[in-house]
């Protein structure tokens, strides 16, 4: 102890520092109670003081049940600067009211970032690593770290915080969306709240014009805290590979959501610009709107989902694999009959094969049938469609999305800073 209150430090910060490294060595955290610049500094236990009721709220009316840290410790250490401007350490107390401590990271001005620290959690955070990879990464480098992962949260909540700089999110969005030269738009409810956001990059907008054939279009969820779907519009290029063409924030997914966000699609891809072909699910306000927005494009299904639907519907009636496996070779053979007699040819076959399993031709009839020239290759394959013939490509764009916003109770300016 003698070391640290006979000697002379530089500066405050060395002082501090110095103080902060010796008591925690011996199971005690500092903190300042009381500072006046180039004077003194008045330094105390982190479990000094009590606990004061601010706004005297009643402890049977508190939100939150809770008890303090604070226990009135009585420990005080004073550091003064001297007229030749070094720093000096003077013993008041040295006294304390509890047991040391055999674990620092209970202490919360253990578990506090430094400056490079924090710059690195927002650089991390930025990229989109998840919050346990930051501690990951922050425990490498400093392997004495007490921080926890609430401690990444809500730093990462600070910066965010910051950013915003007193705006409200949608204020920010608005903003960084103009800076940016993004195309949006925007819809409001009678009662003026906020139900759909349309948005698309400077770089999508021509990507998209310069590559209007082959879309593909699918809703993805789980991507904010307002629960409200996000349809998500993907391009294929001549190099074969995905781009985002624009994102829609919608409140539902009626056919009227769907027909607002494929019209500002069209004002994206400009006047008379059309797509040739657009690959959806069977999302029938989505096919509908596709009908109203774009007449002359060819609205194809995907031929995976209808896969996994008719999985998902028949496969119980069938109780052998091989029976299963013999009855999706022959709905395989429906769906690629290569002209219309075929297909004719090719039902009637399957009709004749499951006669007996009415359940399973009723769903197929009633569901799929009404829908034969949007998947089968006899209707499809006259349209350009360059092989696409499966939403893949937006599956893809989902997964790699989700991936880097990590949670999905991110705001609308969070998602959007993601998928820039």
């Amino acid at each position: 102890m003698s070391q640290l209150f006979g000697k002379s430090f530089e500066t405050r910060d060395d002082l501090l520092q110095s103080t902060k490294r010796f008591y925690l060595k011996n199971g005690y955290a500092t903190t300042i109670k009381k500072s006046k610049k180039d004077r003194f500094v008045r330094i105390g236990c982190d479990r000094g003081g009590v606990y004061r009721n601010r706004q005297n709220t009643p402890l049977e009316l508190r939100k939150r049940k809770s008890s303090s840290r604070l226990i009135n410790c009585p420990f005080e250490v004073i550091g003064r600067k001297r007229s030749d401007g070094t720093w000096i350490l003077q013993l008041i107390n040295d006294s304390h009211n509890h047991e040391a401590s055999s674990d620092m990271s209970g202490h919360p001005s253990c578990r506090r970032f430094s400056v490079e620290e924090m710059r690195s959690v927002e650089e991390m955070a930025s990229s989109g690593i998840p919050t346990r990879q930051i501690l990951s990464s922050l425990r490498q480098k400093n392997p004495g770290l007490q921080a926890i992962s609430r401690n990444v949260y809500n730093s990462i909540h600070k910066i965010q915080e910051e950013n915003l700089g007193g705006r409200t999110m949608v204020q920010a969005l608005f903003e960084e969306l103009g800076e940016g030269e993004f195309f949006y738009n925007i819809k409001h409810d009678e009662n003026g709240c906020l139900t759909h956001i349309f948005f698309a990059h400077p770089n999508s907008i021509i990507l998209a014009r310069s590559f209007p054939h082959v879309f593909v279009m699918d809703c993805t969820y789980k991507t904010n805290k307002y629960k409200m779907p996000l349809l998500d519009i993907i391009g294929a290029s001549c190099f074969n590979t995905s781009f985002y063409s624009c994102f829609t924030f919608m409140e539902k997914e009626r056919e009227e959501d769907y027909v607002w966000a494929l019209t500002m699609f069209r004002e994206v891809l400009g006047p008379n610009c059309q797509p040739l072909v657009i690959i959806s699910d069977r999302e029938l306000a989505l096919i509908n709107a596709i009908r109203v927005v774009f007449p002359t494009t060819t609205n194809l299904l995907c031929v995976w989902h209808i896969e996994k639907n008719i999985l998902s519907n028949c496969k119980r009636h069938f109780e052998a694999q091989e029976d299963w496996d013999a009855f999706m070779s022959s709905w395989n053979g429906v769906i690629r009959s290569s002209t219309e007699i075929d297909f004719e040819k090719n039902w009637r076959l399957f009709e004749e094969l499951y006669k007996e399993r009415r359940e399973v031709l009723t769903y197929i009839e009633k569901t799929w049938l009404p829908f034969k020239e949007q998947f089968v290759d006899a209707w499809a394959e006259k349209f350009p469609h360059f092989g696409h013939r499966v939403s893949s490509r937006a599956e893809g764009a989902h997964a790699k999305l989700k991936a880097y916003l990590q949670v999905s109770t991110g705001d609308f300016r969070q998602v959007k800073v993601q998928t820039r």
